[in-house]
């Protein structure tokens, strides 16, 4: 795994909830548990369980949605989602999340995204650019935001990673909530939302409900990506194809008529290999679609989806790849340099992740 994890990745599906470290999801459920609102006991062996199967996968979920309902924890896991990733050399990192509301503890959607930020700020592991501006005074901001020249405030390289956000609309949602989210979005945009993103439970909520919703966000500017195909719904994935997303994440449930529709029109793939296997979309990883869509040329880019809950990583899903597939070294590390195409920041990130990765090929065995 050294290697993978020395070679510079690009994470662009990464939900913020379900890349909870098992360590801080045993502390905050042990917490809760003496006060007596989970029974720690029947949640500490799901925690603990690496390889979790469907069933324990959603109550693994539930617990994550007891437990991220104040701002001190959203900030927390925020800090160290961040570090994780940039452990294992991800230098660009797009977190989607669903801004919450929580009336018992003051929080609304707004406040929620703050305190997603205020994680962000807290990170000192390795300096995070996560603003549009391209420079930001490190004094006057506790000398914790990324420079634009790539170094410390003292003077010294550091390690750096771009991280940018997306709002996700839950699928449980209305058309109004999903407006009001897109709304956040635009008064967010310079403190690093990208985008928008379509997610939830596959199998509630229809299309329509939150098409004004996202047709406004791409009026205004903001890039889209759609959770598409997760459940057989042809004629929802044609509208999801036929609305031009900037990217889809999954597409496991398409038909011939929608695998043509996909490449013609060169929609990038977000593809969460150890996520479909672990949650039965896909029956095995020889009948995945990620080989198709690589052997074919069709733009994609691998990601972990939900690396707690699924017990992987970004470098462990290149890896995966690499051995299911047949992919040699090079050709994966090409396929990690080519999601910088398919990111939602600007040129100047583009061209910046684009010397990191040149400047690695150089020290990089193949």
């Amino acid at each position: 795994m050294d290697w993978w994890v020395s070679m510079p990745k690009i994470e662009l599906h990464a939900h913020l909830n379900g890349s909870i470290r098992d360590s801080t999801l045993l502390e905050l459920a042990r917490e809760l548990g003496d006060k007596g609102l989970v029974s720690f006991p029947d949640v500490e062996h799901v925690i603990v369980k690496h390889d979790r199967s469907l069933s324990e996968v959603f109550k693994l979920f539930d617990l994550i949605h007891i437990l991220t309902t104040d701002h001190e924890t959203v900030t927390r896991i925020t800090k160290e989602v961040i570090e994780d990733f940039a452990a294992e050399n991800v230098v660009y990192l797009e977190l989607r999340t669903t801004p919450k509301k929580n009336v018992s503890k003051g929080m609304n959607k707004r406040s929620y995204i703050e305190a997603v930020l205020e994680g962000l700020r807290a990170v000192t592991t390795v300096e995070v650019d996560f603003l549009n501006e391209p420079s930001i005074d490190s004094q006057a901001n506790g000398g914790i935001y990324a420079r634009s020249d790539g170094y410390a405030s003292n003077g010294t390289e550091r390690k750096k990673i771009f991280v940018r956000l997306l709002l996700s609309i839950d699928r449980r949602e209305s058309t109004e909530a999903a407006t009001e989210t897109v709304k956040l979005a635009l008064e967010m945009r310079h403190q690093g939302v990208v985008g928008i993103d379509l997610s939830g439970n596959p199998i509630i909520g229809e299309w329509l409900t939150f098409l004004p919703a996202l047709e406004f966000a791409k009026e205004q500017g903001l890039l889209i990506t759609l959770h598409c195909g997760e459940v057989p719904n042809l004629v929802e994935i044609h509208a999801m194809l036929d609305f031009l997303p900037a990217r889809i994440g999954h597409a496991c449930c398409f038909g011939e008529e929608e695998w043509a529709k996909l490449k013609s029109l060169k929609i990038p793939v977000e593809i969460c290999l150890t996520s479909n296997i672990r949650t039965e979309t896909i029956s095995s990883l020889d009948i995945h679609h990620f080989a198709d869509l690589h052997n074919s040329g069709h733009p994609i880019v691998l990601c972990t989806d939900d690396s707690g809950v699924f017990s992987t990583s970004v470098s462990g899903e290149y890896s995966l790849a690499s051995s299911a597939f047949g992919i040699q070294k090079r050709e994966m590390f090409q396929l990690a340099r080519n999601a910088i195409n398919f990111i939602f920041a600007g040129d100047k990130v583009k061209q910046e992740l684009e010397q990191f990765f040149d400047l690695a090929a150089k020290s990089l065995e193949f």
